[in-house]
């Protein structure tokens, strides 16, 4: 079969509403030649999992796919291929290969990551304006976002609580600063503000709704649904703090087009191998970067950096460039827990960094010999 004709075929296939085209066909058909039936993830739960097929959802069993590799462990926006009618139990016989991943660090000791949700398109990054902006924590969520293959987009929440429309502009310019090249938006899903616009976005392929709990992720999910799609719990007056509303990853289709898998609300965001992603985020760093002296400044104190002199100018923020140190050092720092190279290197750098420090404390007190 013809790629053209994969495209007609897989335009009108039942799927195609989930995101379904001739790409994942194409990935597919070794599978469709075995009898096997071509599926959607929507919800994991406990080693079973709601699959959408061609022939509507089913519960399946994932015993056959449980790998040593947390990374390759079913999640919800996988393609997969499942058992036809007839067996029960029936099982998840493959995965099918994802174009993209967020991924996370788990609290784990053993630095592990976990993937939130998979073939992703949009990564939507809901910010509450009821509580104070932490940019801080925007660019972190942006780093992963850039580093999953996605495209990141900002969606101030609860635009409503702020009245003048010349501070719900400041606050969209403060975030739009911390945030270049990525799209952000203000939204209401009280009043409706915004949300016309966000369904356009997201109608074209498979987003994620990722926040902290009280984001109001759950109020926007019922607002692009149009019902009560998710359920919606009160949010304490007092500290702006809700519970988690969603407690699994689930995946739906948008009245618009498109889909959309909500996620629970998230205490911590550890980076992931997100290095990419970090200088995603600062860009305007990284071109900086460019122009200094020494191909590996560190841009702490040597001499003719470019990201010092910025900063000196005004051009940089300080604020920017020390959330960009601390990124980069706790992507170091997760990455060398399973890179023994550069765990080596880093050691010989602490060595390095400590033999200059001693010295200069030596040369400080005047007993350099």
């Amino acid at each position: 079969m013809s790629f053209s004709s994969l495209q007609v075929s897989s335009a009108s296939h039942p799927l195609a509403r989930y995101g379904w085209d001739a790409g994942w066909e194409a990935e597919f058909a070794p599978y469709a030649a075995q009898g096997l039936l071509p599926g959607r993830v929507v919800r994991v739960d406990r080693g079973l999992c709601d699959v959408v097929t061609p022939g509507g959802t089913v519960r399946a069993d994932t015993e056959f796919v449980v790998p040593r590799d947390p990374m390759k462990v079913v999640c919800t926006g996988d393609w997969v291929a499942v058992d036809p009618e007839g067996g029960e139990p029936r099982y998840v016989r493959t995965l099918l290969p994802r174009r993209t991943a967020f991924v996370r660090s788990t609290s784990s000791k053993r630095s592990e990551g976990q993937i939130l949700a998979a073939n992703v398109d949009h990564a939507v990054i809901a910010v509450p304006l009821a509580a104070e902006l932490d940019l801080g924590r925007i660019e972190r969520f942006l780093a992963l976002g850039w580093e999953s293959g996605a495209l990141p987009l900002i969606v101030l929440t609860k635009a409503d609580l702020v009245s003048d429309p010349v501070v719900l502009g400041h606050l969209v310019e403060d975030v739009g600063s911390a945030a270049p090249g990525v799209q952000v938006l203000a939204v209401s899903s009280e009043t409706g503000e915004g949300i016309e616009v966000l369904s356009a976005v997201l109608s074209g392929g498979t987003s994620v709704l990722l926040g902290v709990s009280g984001a109001g992720k759950s109020t926007l999910a019922n607002a692009l649904f149009g019902d009560e799609a998710m359920e919606v719990q009160a949010i304490r007056d007092i500290d702006g703090k809700g519970r988690h509303t969603t407690t699994t990853r689930n995946l739906l289709a948008l009245p618009g087009g498109g889909v959309l898998i909500d996620t629970p609300g998230l205490r911590g965001v550890g980076l992931w191998d997100a290095e990419a992603g970090v200088g995603q985020v600062f860009s305007e760093i990284e071109g900086f970067a460019e122009e200094c002296r020494f191909h590996d400044c560190a841009h702490e104190s040597e001499p003719g950096c470019a990201v010092l002199a910025a900063v000196e100018y005004g051009s940089l923020p300080v604020r920017r460039l020390e959330s960009y140190r601390k990124l980069l050092r706790e992507n170091q720092r997760i990455v060398a827990k399973t890179d023994a190279r550069l765990r080596s290197e880093i050691r010989r750098d602490w060595k390095r960094k400590g033999a200059e420090g001693r010295a200069a404390m030596e040369a400080k007190r005047g007993r350099v010999r």
